[in-house]
């Protein structure tokens, strides 16, 4: 039994750690795809892609990038996994059309190896500052005053000391990738400090690349023989009849993709929001308490790891409080409509960045809009139909009610109400078996009248 138990043991470690490839395995390359922004799942794909490669003694990574660009952390955390690795890596913008802007300028420069494809185009890598002037920055500089020497024109300088100093920190990172791989140093400060960008064909004459590839079959031959700084040392590529193995995302990396998603991030914190707010008001119900915890956890991690506005996130606290106010207090919809404009309002200047592919899109800002506006409308009906309705809890709902005298004598005695025994006063005399109605009520004493009969 033992040795079964042994044997399940190791068969289920096999399975759950891949064992390095051994000594005289098949030579491989391993591709890995990014496509869409650079983002926290982006990175986190890359960086867990190049570890696998580490691990198996993979010869060559090659990562296929079609990326409009993407957040700062995301991008600095790929290219140290790439400045980190043990195995060289090409990146390869393709297929035709696509493009490595931005942030993929930055992980182009930072690769071993870059090529592209015919009909690509990469650069426009000028940083965007989160969040902007605060007080009108931009109206600051004067347009008259002349450029220093050396300095760029008036139209290209930065508008302000913090968009400067963003920017010449991405210069500085930008050239010493270009010094690190012998690519062109000037060209990349132009992409950064003017938004240049190239197509394929020019970037490779102007050295920014190492040249094009119409296929990862023709990348693998034109990189066969040169070599490559890694680490401390310079490395000769063999990639002559390598074995090549696509590494698409997992399950945990697509989930966390679309969980970053900045409309689905949002979506997840308005239906955590209305689902403990419905929970709290009908406690019981437990399907919206559950999902909205989940959403809004969820919810949560994303915003963690997205750059968010705090006032936006500042509005959309409010407007859950003012959301809130109104079920409790009810104002005929002047509270709820205030905390349905607030969370519209946070929503569209929650996460505070301009990268293609990470902003909210304004069909779901119209969705957040009309669910807000929904639900103050949905309380301010059902407070007005509550005044018209009858009391049915608390001390008045027993005013009206019927009942019947159990014992009396003179002005008080005892009454069933609600199928319960209750002392009674009265201002007229009444006698056992009659029915009354409550009038009025004083703490645990009811007052009560003789029942109309009807004819």
């Amino acid at each position: 039994m033992s040795r079964i138990l042994i044997l399940v043991f190791v068969l289920l470690s096999a399975f759950a750690f891949p064992l390095p490839l051994a000594s005289g395995a098949e030579r491989v390359a391993i591709v890995l795809h990014v496509n869409g922004a650079i983002s926290p799942a982006a990175a986190e794909y890359v960086t867990r892609g190049l570890a696998r490669a580490n691990d198996r003694g993979a010869v060559l990574v090659i990562l296929r990038m079609d990326t409009p660009g993407g957040l700062d952390t995301s991008m600095r955390d790929i290219i140290r996994a790439i400045l980190d690795s043990s195995v060289p890596v090409a990146s390869f913008v393709a297929p035709s059309g696509a493009r490595a802007a931005s942030a993929g300028t930055y992980i182009l420069y930072a690769s071993h190896v870059a090529a592209m494809a015919p009909g690509t185009n990469l650069g426009a890598a000028t940083p965007i500052a989160i969040g902007g002037g605060l007080f009108g920055d931009d109206e600051q500089r004067d347009k008259n005053t002349p450029a220093e020497p050396g300095k760029p024109p008036d139209d290209k300088r930065p508008a302000n000391p913090g968009e400067a100093k963003l920017i010449n920190d991405a210069v500085a990172y930008i050239r010493g990738l270009a010094e690190l791989r012998d690519r062109n140093a000037d060209w990349a400060e132009r992409a950064v400090r003017e938004a240049a960008s190239l197509s394929s064909a020019a970037a490779a004459r102007e050295k920014v690349i190492d040249f094009t590839a119409a296929t990862i079959e023709d990348l693998l031959k034109q990189a066969h023989g040169r070599t490559v700084r890694v680490g401390q040392a310079d490395v000769r590529l063999d990639t002559a009849g390598l074995a090549v193995e696509d590494v698409l995302p997992d399950w945990r990396t697509r989930l966390l993709s679309v969980i970053t998603d900045p409309n689905v991030a949002l979506l997840l914190m308005i239906v955590g929001i209305y689902g403990l707010i419905f929970e709290f008001l009908t406690p019981g119900t437990v399907v919206p308490g559950t999902i909205g915890g989940i959403s809004l956890l969820l919810g949560l991690y994303a915003l963690a790891v997205l750059p968010v506005s705090y006032a936006g996130i500042g509005l959309i606290l409010l407007g859950v409080a003012l959301l809130v106010a109104e079920a409790h207090a009810p104002s005929f919809g002047a509270l709820g409509l205030g905390g349905g404009v607030a969370i519209v309002l946070g929503a569209a200047i929650l996460f505070d960045t301009d990268v293609p592919g990470l902003q909210v899109s304004w069909p779901v800002l119209g969705g957040v809009a009309i669910a807000s506006f929904t639900f103050s409308l949905l309380v301010a009906r059902l407070a007005l139909l509550s005044r018209r309705h009858k009391v049915a809890t608390g001390a008045e709902q027993m005013i009206g009610i019927s009942g019947k005298v159990d014992t009396w004598a003179g002005a008080a005695g005892y009454v069933i109400a609600h199928g319960e025994r209750w002392r009674a006063v009265s201002g007229e005399p009444l006698g056992p078996g009659e029915d009354v109605m409550v009038v009025g009520r004083d703490g645990l004493t009811l007052e009560v009248k003789r029942r109309a009969k009807r004819s």
